[in-house]
């Protein structure tokens, strides 16, 4: 069985975010750039399966500018197979994502498709679902379990009120959360043996993908900074400031 699973670069987690001067995004010039998050449990989950013996291969793809293909050598590293880069300078949204891992599925043929639940720049939580969709596929979201037999993958997977427990049928699309596994530190000898596994370049051009964002971006603000709080006498000076302070009570 083939799994593909997919990786994002993003400003990494432990950086401040700063907003750039003119307001247009996210400031990523001279910042220091790493995996996503849940993409790394992504890719720990698809080594965990192929060292079980239930894969025969794991695929890691980005999409995104060239300095994409060290993130896919983190997961050659973590023990990925092979890599693809989609290579594109722009913005992509998520449904363009999906259209293009769509695309790349049909190329590929795999049994089982990895996601991160989202990315911790845009937080759209979109891509997996949209690419179920577009596929037919069934899908898992915000796994925390995954057991594999037979054909059948039952997860669990975590809802606002504890746990759901789903079965799915191959092919299917799985999203996982943080609380799946612990991924892996690459060590020295995987790290040096990731840059001799190829990575294929593509453009979504070739694939028949048309990626031009269909959002505009009219200003990117910083959140207010928040107010010390204060702290109050008596239950009565409480309920006062409630009223004609903060005005959240009548």
């Amino acid at each position: 069985m083939k799994i593909l699973v997919t990786v994002k670069r993003v400003v990494d987690f432990n950086i401040k975010i700063r907003v750039k001067t003119d307001r247009s995004g996210v400031e990523t010039a001279n910042v220091k750039m790493s995996m996503n998050p849940f993409d790394e449990v992504a890719v720990e989950q698809a080594v965990r399966l192929k060292e079980a013996g239930q894969a025969s291969e794991v695929v890691a793809v980005s999409l995104g500018v060239a300095h994409c293909q060290d993130t896919i050598r983190t997961a050659l590293a973590m023990g990925a197979d092979r890599g693809i880069l989609v290579q594109t300078d722009g913005a992509v949204e998520p449904l363009a994502v999906a259209k293009t891992l769509k695309a790349l599925v049909d190329t590929e043929q795999p049994r089982l498709v990895i996601l991160g639940k989202q990315a911790i720049d845009d937080d759209a939580c979109q891509t997996g679902p949209m690419l179920a969709a577009l596929l037919g596929w069934p899908q898992g979201t915000f796994v925390s379990k995954v057991t594999l037999t037979n054909g059948i993958v039952e997860v669990t997977r975590e809802v606002d009120g504890g746990h759901e427990r789903l079965e799915l049928r191959l092919p299917c699309v799985l999203t996982t959360d943080l609380r799946l596994n612990e991924p892996r530190y690459a060590s020295l000898p995987n790290i040096m043996k990731a840059k001799r596994k190829p990575i294929d370049m593509m453009t979504p051009e070739s694939l028949g993908v048309a990626v031009e964002p269909r959002l505009l971006t009219l200003k990117v603000e910083e959140p207010v900074r928040r107010q010390a709080g204060v702290k109050v006498g008596s239950v009565a000076e409480l309920v006062d400031k409630l009223r004609n302070e903060a005005k959240v009570i009548r």
